[in-house]
């Protein structure tokens, strides 16, 4: 892709009409010489690029949502207007977590130097429950040698909540976060992850909520020099699920695997959008999001936006997303987009693709003697285990094999 074409792409916005004339806009800087426009009241000039975006820990700095907003054009927010807008309980909840040397799991004060410096909310459900944490959970990872650590939250209840968790990996070291949900809950939170120099670290977001379950999430990723995140959202169970992850390749050298892995039934609205900014140089990304959908009014959303920045030369990177629909009544909405500022870069794309079944892979199957009902199972399975198999975490992905056949067959 050019950068002129590449650079194409633009959040759009709504102008209300109104009796009186609207003020002269103050046009940000780095908008690439665009102007307002010189016919009638249109002074508007939308935000070119996706690093723009208006950022604020205040929730009372966002419109009302009502929908038509670009972060919000693909959600019910008529469904969560307690989250969006409603007043939140930020008190500590309870955890438990496996026991794992070298990392520490610890409430920390709102005043901790950690908090703010992975990113910021754009949009005002994470605002709204950036403003109400009293403690952040935060979880510290040290120490050269690997290992792996679960923290679960399965009595959140269904009160309206907000929370702030902070993940940091020191400088040179390596672990495996999982954070595992299940139960109740209504739930609109931010995750901040911080990579120092060269550590490596695993991050896992496994949402195995109730049926009623609502959880908007916000995960802010930050990459030192050399450093590599590999960032997993699990989605499989609630009513309503949105996990967005931002991450930002900040030093030299780093490196993020943003995976995904969805599956809806009906009524389900499962979510992710996915923004990588590539704002340091020979640094690289890869993004890959899977879903399978079945049942009436299953819906999945999955929006992924990358940033080559103009100090990101020898830039590698690649996201694609891929949706199986294995009934009718589904929808499935993917929507990449790729913006390049510089010209030297080793390679950079995007794909998308949703379909049904392939018939001749089920015709191969059943000629071999196998039910058809065995072979769409294997046809699902075999989708889904490309993703399954990189977490790197051999108990949790045995875990998720079976999950994935439960869903399959309609089990919980």
């Amino acid at each position: 892709m050019s950068a002129a074409s590449a650079l194409s792409k633009s959040a759009s916005t709504t102008v209300p009409e109104s009796s009186t004339p609207a003020p002269e806009p103050v046009l940000p800087a780095g908008q690439h010489g665009i102007k307002k426009h010189s016919d009638g009241r249109f002074g508007y000039v939308p935000v070119q690029t996706r690093s723009d975006r208006f950022k604020s820990v205040n929730v009372a700095d966002f419109e009302t949502v009502t929908g038509r907003e670009a972060v919000w054009k693909l959600s019910p927010v008529a469904k969560f207007t307690d989250l969006t807008a409603g007043t939140l309980d930020g008190s500590r909840y309870e955890i438990t977590s496996t026991p794992s040397e070298d990392v520490s799991v610890e409430w920390v004060p709102r005043t901790d130097a950690r908090i703010g410096t992975a990113g910021l909310p754009e949009e005002r459900a994470a605002a709204n429950a950036w403003g109400v944490f009293e403690d952040a959970l935060a979880i510290t990872v040290s120490g050269e040698e690997a290992k792996e650590i679960t923290v679960t939250r399965s009595a959140l209840g269904s009160s309206a909540r907000g929370a702030h968790t902070i993940i940091e990996a020191k400088p040179f070291s390596q672990a495996t976060v999982i954070l595992a949900n299940t139960g109740d809950a209504r739930l609109s939170e931010n995750v901040e992850i911080i990579l120092g120099e060269s550590a490596n670290l695993t991050v896992v977001s496994l949402q195995e909520w109730d049926d009623s379950a609502v959880h908007l999430a916000n995960h802010f990723a930050s990459i030192g020099r050399d450093a590599r995140l590999k960032h997993v959202v699990v989605s499989l169970g609630g009513s309503i699920v949105r996990v967005n992850p931002s991450v930002r390749l900040a030093g030299p050298g780093s490196d993020t695997l943003l995976l995904g892995l969805y599956f809806a039934d009906a009524g389900q609205h499962l979510e992710q959008q996915v923004y990588v900014f590539h704002d340091a140089p020979k640094s690289r990304s890869r993004v890959n999001y899977k879903g399978a959908l079945q049942g009436q009014d299953a819906r999945t959303v999955w929006i992924g936006d990358v940033l080559i920045g103009n100090k990101a030369a020898g830039t590698d990177s690649y996201e694609q997303n891929r949706n199986l629909v294995l009934s009718e009544g589904t929808r499935a909405d993917s929507i990449p987009n790729l913006e390049i500022e510089t010209g030297d870069i080793v390679g950079a794309g995007h794909a998308s693709a949703t379909g049904r079944f392939d018939d001749e892979q089920l015709f191969y199957l059943q000629s071999r003697g196998i039910t058809e009902d065995e072979a769409r199972r294997l046809v699902v399975r075999g989708f889904l285990t490309e993703v399954v198999q990189q977490i790197g975490s051999p108990e949790l992905e045995a875990r998720l094999q079976l999950a994935i056949e439960a869903e399959l067959i309609g089990t919980d």
